[in-house]
């Protein structure tokens, strides 16, 4: 890590903070910068950055999987969105589930993790992975709302051999969130209509983007945006149809 003045002159280095492993996850907040590095397990780096001359480790937390992301709570409390992982019968690590953390960095020299859950198994995806404008998180409330590509292998049935296959559930995932309680499930919205048994990308049924107003709970994807009350996910309230030109249909950004 390189700190640089307003001259684009290197003032600091902090070098070989996980050799070998790669930079995941990165959130700067005041004079910290929290870090995420991943090789087989999920370090997580608190750096003091107080001193631009001399950045230094205050401390780090080492726990399966990784963050793909880093959203601050508050001051002493960061949400992580990533993959859990397990090892493999190679001897190496394979990522499972979706896995939301909520670290806790209030002894900055020794951060816990606060929360955590796992969504779904491998191959279970989010866009918030790739593209932060598609978590949102109201502090206010301590609602967060995640889309979610959730994988499930099902026993198939009527086959002569036990075998599994894929079943996709395409929406969002609705927590609450808490220093002392973690993440607990508020509900689940869904553009589809029922689970679809193979797996595929980009459908026009993913949920792409959130945002409460008022009593609502606005959920949009390609195919529709659903309204949901804010005290009852689960409760529809209204369902608007976007127009579909193509056989491509062209997913709506509203939400900045």
């Amino acid at each position: 890590m390189y700190v640089l003045d307003e001259g684009l002159t290197v003032t600091g280095t902090l070098e070989y903070i996980a050799p070998e492993e790669s930079i995941y996850a990165a959130r700067f907040m005041g004079d910290r910068l929290y870090l995420v590095t991943f090789k087989r397990i999920d370090p997580f780096f608190v750096i003091d950055l107080s001193d631009p001359k001399n950045p230094g480790i205050l401390g780090k937390l080492k726990i399966p999987g990784y963050s793909d992301y880093l959203h601050p709570y508050d001051a002493n409390h960061i949400i992580g969105v990533g993959k859990e992982t397990e090892e493999n019968q190679w001897g190496g690590v394979s990522t499972s589930g979706l896995k939301l953390a909520l670290f806790d960095v209030t002894d900055v020299n020794n951060p816990v993790l606060a929360g955590k859950v796992e969504i779904g198994e491998a191959g279970s995806d989010s866009e918030a992975l790739r593209d932060h404008k598609a978590f949102l998180f109201d502090r206010p409330s301590g609602l967060l709302v995640l889309p979610v590509r959730e994988v499930l292998n099902v026993e198939r049935t009527g086959t002569v051999y036990k075998t599994y296959a894929p079943a996709v559930w395409q929406g969002a995932y609705v927590f609450s969130v808490s220093p002392d309680e973690g993440f607990t499930l508020k509900g689940k919205v869904t553009h589809g209509r029922e689970e679809t048994p193979y797996s595929y990308w980009d459908s026009a049924d993913s949920v792409r983007r959130s945002i409460l107003i008022g009593d609502g709970l606005f959920t949009i994807s390609g195919s529709e945006i659903v309204v949901s009350e804010r005290g009852n996910i689960g409760k529809v309230i209204r369902i608007i149809p976007l127009p579909q030109d193509s056989m491509y249909p062209k997913y709506p950004y509203p939400v900045e």
